[in-house]
């Protein structure tokens, strides 16, 4: 485990991203990566970080929907996303096809073992920019993805999920203020959850967005505000849905 794993990030301003690194993001030991991993999952159960998905998923009318209903999570991570929305599917009766995409093959590795063997996720180990689909994908989805990327490749993202989602894309991601920050810099430490968390979750919501972020993003994508909902959810979330016009 690197050295500075317990190191406090310097506190930042709130006015723009900051430029901090995540520890994750950096080479570790697949025991670490797992680690980290898995005590984020449990963040993302405490504090409904899948709700804001669902809501959106279930705003499509069955009918809308076709089946099998073929869903891509960029940046899939641990996988909870995905095995969530699979139980959301199964309550519903509906056929979906889900794949997880992520760009360590450490992740993939990690989130395909903590997976039932019932299930029929496909998981794939490669860069959503260099990512061929074998069948056209219906909704595209990402959560806590896109504050790991630069201001240039989240608009390119944006135009890739644009080009290849049929029905519509939803980002589920932080956002950035003070409270939040603080608070979550704590309650990991109280938690004891892995040293990655304890530093990386403050610094996610420091590297996280604002309103006018995204709107400046979308339009920089030549999306416009009527293509796109920006919408708050507590606790600390800012996420963006595109649901496409349908003949």
């Amino acid at each position: 485990m690197p050295s500075n794993a317990t190191m406090r990030p310097p506190t930042p301003d709130f006015t723009n991203r900051a430029q901090l690194t995540e520890m994750m993001d950096e080479s570790c030991s697949r025991d670490d990566l797992r680690a980290c991993l898995r005590d984020i999952s449990r963040l993302n159960r405490w504090f409904l970080a899948h709700s804001p998905l669902l809501q959106w998923l279930s705003s499509f009318a069955p009918a809308q929907l076709p089946q099998p209903l073929r869903i891509l999570d960029v940046g899939c991570g641990y996988g909870d996303g995905l095995r969530r929305i699979e139980r959301w599917a199964l309550a519903r009766n509906l056929a979906v096809g889900l794949t997880g995409l992520d760009i360590k093959p450490d992740t993939i590795a990690i989130a395909s073992q903590a997976t039932p063997s019932a299930s029929r996720i496909r998981w794939v180990a490669a860069n959503i920019f260099a990512f061929t689909p074998q069948n056209p994908i219906h909704l595209l989805i990402s959560s806590q993805f896109t504050h790991h990327l630069s201001e240039p490749q989240i608009v390119r993202f944006l135009q890739w999920m644009e080009r290849h989602a049929a029905l519509g894309w939803f980002i589920n991601d932080l956002s950035r203020a003070a409270v939040p920050y603080h608070f979550i810099r704590i309650f990991t430490r109280l938690a004891c959850l892995h040293p990655f968390v304890q530093h990386d979750a403050s610094v996610s919501i420091a590297r996280a967005f604002v309103p006018a972020d995204w709107q400046t993003l979308c339009a920089a994508a030549n999306l416009t505000e009527r293509d796109v909902s920006i919408q708050r959810f507590k606790p600390a979330r800012l996420c963006v849905a595109r649901r496409k016009p349908q003949c």
